[in-house]
């Protein structure tokens, strides 16, 4: 069914005012077909009419570049801890928690559903499917995001090498220089040599059954991509044979990239990892000859000047995810540094786990915000229109839907643009009373506002429900199958309270540690030094 939407004012980021109309836009299969004066004549007679009434604004949805969605059903479980001791909780490999592909489609559900309600019409979901991507499962995470009616670019998110092989200062664990006393047990020791889940050939041919089967599928709206997972994580053969995927279909590569300063710690003399030593993670990847302007460099927190050109030379795109760093104390991300190199920068969520929602809005408000405490000339700070550039010109990028590729293009309101639309209203307390378009989309808005969801062309949420599927039937089976899986959570959880002391010393020591490196908004207060006292 078209849809015209009449009497609308629509997002203009060229205009002083970010916004233009009064007007008409007729959406017509899955794009924008025709804006102004003509709209209403070229409309077929079964069209549906959406009066804006003057005071609503149809916005590109909202894009959010960075996600993993196999943690929806986990908000708000857990305190905040780095990332280095939080993954041993939030993605444990344990085969009691195989997921069957029931609870793999309403995990995934359970943040479409978020999404779609509050205008968020693109997602790039890196799925960890722990403990290996079983080909059911795949197919019920791309189903929910078929019958949901989203927009989802989907990668597999699985390591390949033991921990062994990924962390700085294992070496030191059985000494006392932290002032730990701490040995490693049998437990931990065969924790941390234990391989991972799946082989390279195995997720191969995971990837083989995701390209061949969803890729393109729901007329282009479902496409596959690639991850790495992150550069430490992988062996170079693994990452080679996922870039050449990624170039063959011309698709993003996904890699976390200096989330913590753990992981800037690799590149120290005396980290133990021989691969590093002298080279951080991304200069160890542009080394290999795989930083490209197909990656997504995820988090990018603790880089240095050198990373930056590097990543500005490939033309690569950096996945911001403030919410998530503040959760895991990661730091702050050099939003200004990036600006000044010209790299495109998108904006995430990261996933539900680490942000306890899956509303982009935050992330939004986030980005406006954090970038204020690192000591930055005000002048510098981002401004709205910089936020609202990475929330839709920067995920575009993200996702190759910018018109770089043969994919079609999302992220602005324009006549052959992909028809994935948010219908705000102007008079909902968000903008009243009106001020200023910009400052009140980044510092007001929480998607309460949005009216309506329109993803190519077609609407799937309304009113503050989803309207492609039963909402209320999926919800309650999701809350039934949780409540029963919960003692297997609890069980893996016990198991991680007894692996956490060695992977909270190896954070303790990079913290210890001198970089090189301005401290990317952690208080120097809370730093460790080797004798565990507070500098």
């Amino acid at each position: 069914m078209s849809v015209l939407f009449t009497d609308v004012l629509l997002w203009a980021p060229d205009e002083p005012s970010g916004m233009t109309g009064p007007t008409d836009l007729l959406v017509t299969g899955t794009t924008i077909a025709v804006i102004g004066a003509t709209a209403r004549a070229a409309a077929p007679a079964d069209v549906r009419v959406v009066d804006g009434r003057g005071h609503h604004i149809v916005l590109p949805g909202l894009v959010n570049a960075h996600f993993h969605s196999p943690a929806n059903h986990l908000k708000g479980a857990f305190p905040s801890r780095p990332l280095e001791t939080f993954m041993l909780y939030e993605s444990p490999s344990d085969p009691a928690l195989t997921p069957t592909p029931r609870e793999a489609y309403l995990r995934t559900m359970l943040g479409a559903l978020e999404m779609l309600r509050t205008g968020t019409t693109s997602v790039q979901d890196d799925a960890f499917l722990t403990p290996t991507p079983d080909p059911e499962v795949i197919d019920a995470v791309m189903q929910a995001y078929a019958d949901s009616g989203i927009r989802a670019s989907v990668a597999l998110d699985q390591p390949e090498l033991p921990d062994v092989e990924k962390l700085p200062f294992l070496d030191d664990l059985g000494t006392d220089d932290l002032g730990l006393g701490l040995g490693l047990d049998e437990a931990t020791t065969r924790a941390l040599h234990a391989p991972a889940p799946a082989s390279a050939a195995d997720l191969l041919d995971a990837y083989d059954h995701l390209f061949r089967n969803w890729h393109g599928a729901a007329d282009g709206r479902l496409t596959a991509a690639v991850s790495i997972s992150a550069p430490q994580r992988v062996s170079p053969e693994y990452f080679g044979a996922l870039d050449d995927l990624s170039r063959t279909h011309d698709v993003p590569l996904f890699a976390h990239v200096l989330e913590t300063r753990t992981q800037r710690a690799l590149s120290h003399p005396s980290s133990g990892q021989p691969r590093f030593v002298g080279r951080s993670l991304v200069r160890y990847t542009a080394d290999l000859g795989l930083l490209s302007d197909r990656v997504n460099v995820i988090h990018a927190v603790w880089v240095d000047d050198d990373d930056l050109d590097l990543i500005a030379a490939a033309d690569a795109v950096v996945a911001h995810n403030p919410v998530s760093n503040l959760r895991l104390g990661s730091g702050v991300m050099p939003f200004r540094a990036m600006r000044d190199r010209g790299i495109r920068v998108a904006l995430g969520v990261d996933e539900a786990i680490c942000d306890d929602t899956v509303n982009t809005w935050g992330v939004v408000k986030q980005a406006g915000l954090i970038h204020t405490v690192t000591g930055d000339d005000p002048d510098r700070w981002p401004r709205p229109a910089e936020v609202l550039e990475a929330l839709w010109a920067g995920g575009a990028a993200a996702m190759r839907r910018d018109g770089r590729s043969a994919l079609g293009t999302v992220g602005h309101v324009a006549v052959g643009a992909e028809a994935d639309l948010a219908l705000l209203d102007l008079h909902a307390s968000a903008f009243t009373p009106f001020n200023d378009l910009r400052g009140q989309l980044v510092y007001c808005e929480s998607g309460a506002s949005v009216r309506m969801t329109v993803v190519a062309g077609t609407v799937v949420a309304e009113g503050g429900r989803v309207t492609s599927v039963d909402e209320d039937a999926l919800l309650a089976e999701a809350r039934e199958l949780h409540a029963a899986r919960r003692p297997a959570l609890e069980r893996t959880w016990a198991d991680a309270d007894r692996l956490r002391p060695a992977y909270a010393a190896v954070v303790r020591r990079a913290a210890a540690t001198d970089l090189g490196l301005p401290d990317r908004g952690i208080a120097p207060a809370h730093r460790t030094t080797t004798n565990g006292m507070t500098a």
